[in-house]
C-alpha cells in the first residue's frame, strides 16, 4: 500500500533556560527520530506538539489520517483532529477548580450535596464520597467501563445501578481507575453553572486559549480534517468505526489538533496563564498538581523501566520523579486512538502526542525523549526499549491464549440441547443478553450494543468473536440449576439471570 506523505513542520529556535539554543540541526534530528519511531511502531498517523518556555518550539504530523487503498490518502498535518481521550480529565478538573475560585464548590464538599442520585454500594462510602475523590481514583469502586462498552444508558442510570457495584477495595486505600466518577463531575458542574459540560468547557477554555478547532465531543465536529481510528485485526492495520459520543464525555471526549492543544500545554505549564488573563488562581493551580494518592507500578508498564522513586497522582494527573524532576502526565486511550500529554514543570517543558492506533505505546517513548533531547540531556533510546517492553507483552499474551486453547477439553458435549440455551438473561446492574441459536452456534446480544456469535468450546461454555472483530472473542458460561435447567450466564465476567418463559 502506498500512501502520500506530505508532513507538516514548525520549527522555531528558542533560547532554553540554562542551556545552549535550540538549533535547527537539533530540530531535525529530533524530527527524524519521531518520524523513524512512528514507523518502527506502525502507526498510521500521529501528531506531536513541544512547548519550552511558552513557546512552541516544535510541531508536526506524520503519517496519513486513514490507512486507504488509496495512493491519495490524506496526511496528517498539526491541524488534525484526533481524540484527547482521558487527557480530557485534567480540563474538567480545571473548570471545577474555576468553580472553587469563585466560592460555588469545594474540593471536600459532599457528592451528595450536589448529586444525591449517586448511591455506592456502602452507605458510608456514598455519605463520604467528596469532589476529590471523584478525581483521584481512590474510591474503592473497581472500574464500570462495562456501563459504556456494553450497554448504552443515559448518566443517570449508570448513577442509579453504581450502588450494585461491590468495592473492589476499602474506601481511599487503593487505586482502580475510574471513568464514571468523571463523569459525576461534569454533571456536579452542570448542576452549579446551569450549563451542559460541553458548552462550560467551550466558554471557559477553549474560548480564551483561541482553541476555536476544539470540539468538546466528536459530534461537534464540523471538519473533514479528521482522524480515523485504528487496530490490528488478523495482523492487519486497519481503519475501525468511532465510538458512540459517550454519556460520560466529562471523563475522555474532548477532540482537539496539534495546534490548539499546544496553547493548553502552555497554559498548563505556566500556572494556567493565557495572554492577559488566567484560567485558574495561582493556589488552585497548585493544589491541582499536588499529590494526592499513590498509583500502583502495573497502572503504567512503563515503570518497569523507568523505576521512579515515588509515583502519585494529583487531580486528573498522574507524576513520578524522572532525573530528578517532577513529571506531571496522562495518557489517553479510546478504541484505535491515543494521546499523551507530559510536563517537566522545572524546565517549564511540555509535549502532547496524538496517534489513530490502537494503544500506540510510542507515545510514551515520544515523552520521555522529549524531555531528554531539550531539557535533561542523555541518549537513551527510549523507542528501542519501550518496543522490546510491549513486544514481550505481547508475546506473554499470545503464549496466554494458546494456554487456553491447549486447557480445552475435547470431545465434550454441552449438558442439554442448544435450544435450551436460548432465551432472555437479564441483571438489574449489566443489563440484558438475548440469547438465539443461529446455524447450531449462539448468537448473542447484549443490551442491543455488542453483539457475538458463539460456537461451542467445552462442556456449558461457549467461546467466540464479537461482530466489532477488533473487540476479538467472547466466551460465555452457562450454569444449571438442580431442576436440569439453564439457570445463569457468565459472559465477559458478567452475571445475567435466565428469565423464565412465560
Amino acid at each position: 500500500m502506498s500512501v502520500r506523505f506530505l508532513p507538516l513542520l514548525i520549527l522555531l529556535t528558542v533560547t532554553a533556560s540554562a542551556q545552549k539554543p535550540i538549533s535547527p540541526k537539533q530540530i531535525q534530528e529530533f524530527d527524524t527520530y519521531v518520524d523513524a519511531a512512528r514507523k518502527q511502531w506502525d502507526v498510521p498517523g500521529i501528531a506531536i506538539t513541544v512547548v519550552k518556555d511558552g513557546k512552541v518550539i516544535f510541531k508536526k504530523g506524520y503519517g496519513v489520517r486513514e490507512l486507504t487503498a488509496s495512493a491519495q490518502a490524506d496526511p496528517v498535518d498539526t491541524q488534525t483532529l484526533f481524540a484527547c481521550a482521558s487527557t480530557t480529565k485534567a480540563m474538567t478538573v480545571t473548570l471545577m477548580g474555576m468553580l472553587v475560585d469563585e466560592g460555588k464548590l469545594a474540593w471536600n464538599d459532599p457528592v451528595s450535596k450536589y448529586l444525591p442520585e449517586l448511591q455506592l454500594y456502602d452507605p458510608y462510602v456514598t455519605r463520604e464520597l467528596k469532589i476529590r475523590d471523584l478525581l483521584i481514583h481512590d474510591t474503592g469502586v473497581g472500574s464500570t467501563d462495562f456501563m459504556t462498552g456494553f450497554m448504552t444508558i443515559p448518566a443517570n442510570e449508570m448513577f442509579r445501578r453504581m450502588v450494585l457495584v461491590k468495592p473492589s477495595y476499602p474506601f481511599r486505600a487503593g487505586f482502580e481507575y475510574q471513568n464514571i466518577f468523571y463523569s459525576a463531575a461534569g454533571r456536579v458542574i452542570e448542576r452549579i453553572v446551569g450549563k451542559t459540560w460541553a458548552e462550560y468547557l467551550k466558554e471557559r477554555i477553549f474560548t480564551p486559549l483561541g482553541m476555536l478547532r476544539t470540539a468538546p465531543k466528536r459530534g461537534y465536529i464540523n471538519d473533514n480534517n479528521v482522524t480515523k481510528p485504528h487496530y490490528n485485526i488478523n495482523d492487519t492495520i486497519r481503519a475501525i468505526d468511532y465510538g458512540a459520543d459517550s454519556e460520560i464525555g466529562s471523563a475522555g471526549a474532548v477532540w482537539s489538533s496539534a495546534d490548539d492543544i499546544s496553547k493548553w500545554v502552555v497554559c498548563m505549564l505556566d500556572s494556567s496563564k493565557y495572554g492577559n488573563g488566567r484560567l485558574l488562581k495561582p493556589e488552585t493551580w497548585t493544589e491541582i498538581f499536588k499529590p494526592q494518592t499513590f498509583f500502583p507500578e502495573d497502572e503504567y508498564p512503563t515503570m518497569q523501566i523507568l523505576k521512579p522513586n515515588w509515583r502519585t497522582y494529583g487531580l486528573g494527573w498522574y507524576q513520578h520523579d524522572y532525573k530528578g524532576h517532577k513529571v506531571n502526565f496522562h495518557t489517553g486511550s479510546l478504541a484505535g486512538l491515543t494521546a499523551i500529554i507530559g510536563l517537566l514543570p522545572d524546565e517549564k517543558l511540555g509535549v502532547y502526542v496524538f496517534g489513530n492506533y490502537d494503544h500506540a505505546e510510542l507515545r510514551h517513548a515520544l515523552m520521555y525523549k522529549t524531555f531528554d533531547w531539550f531539557a535533561l540531556g542523555g541518549t537513551r533510546d527510549w523507542n528501542t526499549e519501550f518496543k522490546t517492553l510491549y513486544a514481550g507483552m505481547k508475546e506473554n499474551a499470545r503464549t496466554a491464549q494458546q494456554n487456553f486453547v491447549a486447557k480445552r477439553v475435547t470431545n465434550t458435549s454441552a449438558t442439554l440441547p442448544l435450544s435450551q440455551y436460548s432465551g432472555i438473561y437479564s441483571s438489574p446492574l449489566y443489563g440484558q443478553v438475548e440469547v438465539n441459536v443461529v446455524r447450531n452456534q449462539l448468537s448473542i446480544n447484549i443490551n442491543n450494543t455488542q453483539y457475538a456469535t458463539l460456537a461451542h468450546w467445552h462442556y456449558d461454555t461457549f467461546y467466540g468473536p464479537y461482530k466489532k472483530a477488533w473487540l476479538g472473542s467472547a466466551l460465555a458460561r452457562f450454569t444449571i440449576s438442580a431442576s436440569g435447567k439453564v439457570d445463569t450466564l457468565i459472559f465477559s465476567g458478567m452475571d445475567f439471570k435466565k428469565e423464565p418463559i412465560n
